[in-house]
């Protein structure tokens, strides 16, 4: 390995602005339906009209020069790529916006579109089987665990490094995927990140900042300063939202 391995010089981790698989999400299980109502694909939802207003606020604060990002990489999905789009609209970020599949929305298979009513009436044997294996390994039908999810963002990471060292970069991604990005540059075990996860959802647009510390590991790394913090929300009075991007079922 390299005395001096490269790291970005600032990484900002952003969730979407709240979308409109959101507000179905809480419409159906409020109803005790069985199947959330979006025509779309879960990769087309886009962001509802407060996740727009919330996108923009974090542009706006993402002007700044102690935040201003060189490079942005977000997910494919609609929802958060939209996030970044309207950001840098926002902030007036003279930026490219880079696509990356590996940074997608935990792909749930089987119980895609499913609220808590559906899974228990159609899958009943995967309810039995995440209790046993708990969610950071079960995999539910044509789905990913945590696990998957964090052999992609390994992947991230480290092309991350290798193509943007020095840089100020943000990525736009998802709950689960941020929870991994934690995992992966902290090195936290799966009690430690599953315990994060329970304290509370991550709020739709919260920023979560490292720096780059080259006293950090043996090679320098990325510490945490900042964990989702919604200061750019708050200073314009946008209101906060914070919903799970997991189907209710396979959720503790």
């Amino acid at each position: 390995m390299p005395d001096d391995p490269r790291w970005p010089e600032l990484l900002l981790v952003a969730r979407h602005g709240e979308s409109a698989g959101n507000v179905a999400r809480d419409a159906a299980e409020g109803s005790g339906i069985a199947v959330i109502d979006i025509a779309e694909r879960d990769m087309d939802v886009d962001l509802s009209p407060l996740g727009e207003r919330q996108a923009q606020a974090l542009g706006r604060w993402l002007a700044e020069p102690d935040h201003r990002p060189t490079v942005v990489l977000a997910s494919p999905y609609v929802r958060a790529h939209r996030t970044a789009q309207l950001a840098a609209e926002a902030g007036e970020l003279d930026v490219e916006i880079i696509s990356d599949e590996r940074l997608r929305e935990r792909e749930f298979g089987a119980l895609d579109r499913l609220t808590r009513a559906g899974i228990e009436e159609r899958f009943p044997d995967e309810a039995k089987a995440r209790a046993r294996l708990g969610k950071f390994y079960h995999r539910p039908p044509g789905g990913e665990s945590w696990c998957d999810v964090g052999l992609r963002v390994r992947s991230v990471i480290d092309s991350t490094g290798r193509e943007y060292g020095g840089e100020r970069v943000l990525v736009v991604a998802h709950q689960v995927v941020i929870h991994m990005i934690r995992y992966v540059l902290e090195h936290l075990d799966e009690a430690q990140i599953l315990a994060a996860e329970r304290e509370r959802e991550l709020t739709n647009c919260s920023i979560t900042t490292y720096v780059h510390d080259p006293s950090a590991g043996r090679h320098g790394g990325m510490r945490l300063t900042g964990y989702d913090e919604v200061v750019a929300l708050e200073r314009e009075d946008t209101p906060t939202t914070a919903e799970s991007d997991e189907p209710s079922a396979i959720r503790p």
